[in-house]
């Protein structure tokens, strides 16, 4: 299997486990009353973690190791911030157009949207060799 294909898979795989951890908690901090500008970038950060750690050992790993390390985590968190703004401004406009319910709704379709665009950051910038 190429390079490719097997972190395309396993990136897959990682990111649903993310965007279920991700959209479950963002659905509880809104409906406990968070507004989605304070309960997405929560519900990110509580996914970001796995994600950062699972992706560098297992998805973006070579035959020299896993790919992690602080040069790599300042890379993630600066791709996790940008990421986080954008999806945060959706969220936010779907709640104010379209109500709290819609968001819900909507919110794993921004994040699946984001998540083609991290996995080229991802595998370009944060976890290259």
């Amino acid at each position: 299997m190429s390079p490719l294909l097997r972190q395309g898979a396993s990136y897959v795989v990682v990111g649903l486990g993310q965007l279920a951890l991700d959209a479950a908690l963002f659905v509880l901090l809104t409906a406990a009353g968070l507004t989605p500008v304070i309960a997405n970038p929560l519900a990110r950060a509580s996914a970001a973690g796995v994600g950062f750690w699972l992706n560098g050992r297992h998805t973006f790993a070579d035959a020299t190791g896993p790919r992690l390390g602080a040069k790599r985590f300042w890379r993630f968190a600066i791709t996790w911030l940008s990421l986080t703004i954008i999806s945060t401004v959706a969220v936010s406009v779907a709640t104010h157009r379209l109500g709290l319910h819609a968001a819900w709704l909507g919110k794993p379709m921004i994040e699946a949207v984001l998540a083609v665009v991290s996995f080229i950051v991802l595998r370009q910038w944060v976890y290259r060799a």
